[in-house]
Parts: C-alpha cells; structure tokens; sequence
C-alpha cells in the first residue's frame, strides 16, 4: 500500500520472484489501504508510513484482529527506530533491493503468527493509553477517525454508532468491546447506550430521580443513568 505509482510498481515486480507469494491488492492512501484490508483479507501487508488520509502505523492500528502481518516501507529512515520499537517484521528503504526483499520476506515465512499478532497488539494499543483511532464505515466507505474527532459512542437497534460533532459511522466492536479499549481518562461510558468524549461536554444537567443528561458543545444531549453519574462527577472532580 502506497501512494506513489512507481513505487508500487518496482514492488509488484519484485514480488512476482517469489513462488509463495500472491499480490491480492494495492491501494494509494491510507484509507483505501484499511478498505482493501477488510475486503481482501491479505497475510501481509507492505505499508509506506507516509500516505495520504493516514499513515501506515494508523493503518495497522485501525485493523481489527485478526490482523496481517506487517512490513514497512518508506524513503524516510527517521521511522526505523519507532518501526523496530513496535516489532516490525521489517524496514524497508525506498527504491527497495532484490536482495533486501527477500530477505524480509524470509522473516515472514520464519515468524510465528502469535508472535506477529503481538507485534500489531502493541501498534494498536499503545503503552499507557488506549485506542487513538478507530475504524468506522459511512455508506460504503471506511474512515480512520481520530480520538480526538469522536464525541460519543451510542448503540441502536444493536447496532454501534461513532458520532463526530456533525457526522455519524457505523462500527462493528459493541459499547462493551469499545469500552475495554479506550483510553479512561478520555471517555466515559455514562448509560448502557452511549460512551462519551469528556472533552465534548459542556454542561452536566441534574434530574429528578437521580438521573442526569450532558449537552455536548454540539447540542446534543445525551442521558446518564443514576449508577453512571457518581462515576462522570468524579471524572470532573479528578480534572
């Protein structure tokens, strides 16, 4: 998966040299990369780290599990030490060698599924926090959204929602699934429907009974059940 035409080209050329291997797909961003991921369900990606839409790390990171294995490449040698901190497979610098392929392809053949699973496990969920990223689908369209872009997470007609402050995605993990991954100081789950950016809220409205709702900066207004409320209090009472 690359942007750049003759990039992918010399790859798909060299490629062609080995009897094991079959090249299901290319893609020119990074958005289109996580499309044909899902679609074509590949045991290995070549990923460039810089792309239009999302880099490659952000590709990988974005991919449920279970996910191929992964070789970087890229004109940029900056990235090594990161690549390699992350267990990468391997590293490849642009133009890419004959000699240097095959031997990241050996590294393929020897590595044992569990351990490339692990490797992608750290990529995904990084060291002190959660998932950064997620995958979501709009019409027939996937979209890498950014912690950051999200403002909750609901669930309807058992189905997950990400909503953004003016669009909504479709996503396949359930609230609870979700839950496990996020990062804690960032989201709050406040009802058995929804999970909530605690950045996007602006008010914290009490109710009779116990029960509260939060407007969001967007307007939206979303119920807390009595349970959750101590928990989202305590939240702000922490910040």
């Amino acid at each position: 998966m690359d942007d750049e035409q003759p990039a992918r080209e010399r790859l798909r050329q060299l490629l062609r040299s080995f009897e094991d291997v079959e090249i299901a797909g290319e893609a020119e961003d990074g958005e289109q990369a996580v499309e044909k991921t899902l679609e074509l369900r590949p045991d290995l990606l070549f990923l460039d780290i810089q792309m239009p839409g999302c880099s490659g790390m952000e590709v990988v990171a974005s991919l449920p599990a279970p996910r191929p294995r992964v070789i970087f490449c890229t004109a940029y040698d900056q990235y090594a030490i990161d690549a390699f901190e992350l267990h990468a497979i391997d590293y490849l610098l642009k133009p890419v060698s004959r000699a240097r392929l095959a031997e990241a392809v050996q590294r393929v053949r020897e590595q044992a599924p569990s351990d490339t699973e692990k490797m992608l496990e750290n990529i995904a969920q990084p060291p002190g926090g959660g998932a950064k990223r997620f995958l979501a689908k709009r019409g027939s369209k996937f979209r890498v959204v950014p912690q950051n872009d999200v403002a909750y997470f609901a669930s309807e007609d058992g189905l997950t929602k990400l909503y953004t402050q003016d669009q909504h995605y479709w996503m396949e993990p359930t609230l609870t699934d979700l839950e496990a991954r996020l990062d804690a100081s960032a989201f709050c789950r406040i009802s058995r429907s929804a999970i909530v950016n605690l950045n996007t809220i602006h008010e914290v409205l009490p109710l009779p009974g116990g029960h509260a709702e939060v407007l969001l900066k967007n307007g939206t207004r979303l119920e807390v059940s009595r349970r959750r409320l101590k928990d989202l209090l305590k939240r702000f009472e922490g910040s």
